[in-house]
């Protein structure tokens, strides 16, 4: 009989147990309020289903940012939108059809970057172009804008002065503009005390709550669809195999009202973000 010496078998677990050491699973997320709390919600959903802690790096930063840190390894998971995937990373003119879009993304996230574009979380979110209520009864889409003879404030962030898909498109209805760059979180504060008269945001935004502002219908469809979503490494995947199945769980959990009302609590009743995924991951049965 082999009997092997104990100080052998004691190197034999450890070597085991080093090499079964899981890797680190890290959700990264953009510096928006709703990009911050689906990373929240996913971290605390994967947390309650792996049973392990979840490492977030949270508000990076924007587009190019979070795909350079997904590509590297530095987050293995982030919130994205499937019209910006297609305009901001493929550099691609987003198709109208939003299935298109999403079968378009996937194939090309597979081929150049080995991501997986993981089923649609349920909610849709374009750029929207708001006013005041007050004053613009008569008007209910952009092309009525266009065809009254005011010239427009307009308050941009950089973001949607600089995206292929966002002001560039705007300018297809020949609107008279007199265009401002603003911070995101300067918009709605501009438009409420007339600083602008019109401001570039988006269909979620938690400001949109109220019944003091309107959206202007994109008659024209000139925005293209930004399907919310989730991009993950596919080496992640492989190592974690509880981790798609999981993360299959929040695919259509999500409504464009649900997510406005969720960026409403964090941004406007200043409730605690991480209180605000709990409480959504309740509400849905996750938790």
């Amino acid at each position: 009989m082999l009997r092997v010496p104990s100080a052998a078998l004691l190197c034999v677990f450890f070597l085991a147990s080093c090499g079964g050491s899981k890797k680190p699973v890290v959700v990264g997320s953009k510096n928006e309020t709703e990009q911050m709390l689906l990373g929240e919600i996913v971290a605390q959903h994967l947390e309650h289903r792996l049973g392990r802690t979840v490492e977030r790096r949270s508000g990076l930063g924007g587009t190019a940012v979070l795909y350079q840190s997904i590509l590297s390894g530095e987050v293995g998971i982030y919130p994205e939108y499937t019209g910006l995937i297609e305009s901001e990373i493929l550099k691609e003119p987003a198709a109208p059809n939003p299935q298109v879009v999403l079968a378009r993304v996937r194939q090309e996230m597979d081929r150049v970057a080995q991501l997986e574009v993981l089923d649609p979380l349920g909610f849709d979110n374009p750029s929207a172009i708001v006013v005041n209520s007050k004053g613009t009864e008569k008007l209910a889409s952009l092309s009525d804008a266009a065809a009254s003879d005011k010239r427009w404030k307009l308050g941009v962030t950089y973001e949607f002065q600089s995206r292929a898909d966002g002001l560039q498109e705007l300018a297809s209805y020949r609107l008279s503009l007199l265009q401002r760059t603003l911070d995101p979180q300067q918009l709605f504060a501009e438009l409420e005390k007339g600083g602008v008269d019109m401001i570039a945001s988006r269909a979620t935004d938690g400001h949109l709550m109220s019944a003091d502002w309107k959206v202007l219908a994109d008659d024209r469809k000139v925005f293209p669809s930004y399907e919310a979503c989730l991009l993950v490494r596919k080496d992640l995947s492989a190592a974690e195999p509880g981790l798609r199945p999981a993360l299959a769980e929040l695919s259509g959990k999500f409504r464009a009202d649900t997510m406005r009302k969720l960026n409403a609590e964090v941004d406007l009743e200043r409730r605690p973000l991480a209180t605000v995924a709990t409480d959504f991951l309740t509400q849905a049965g996750l938790h």
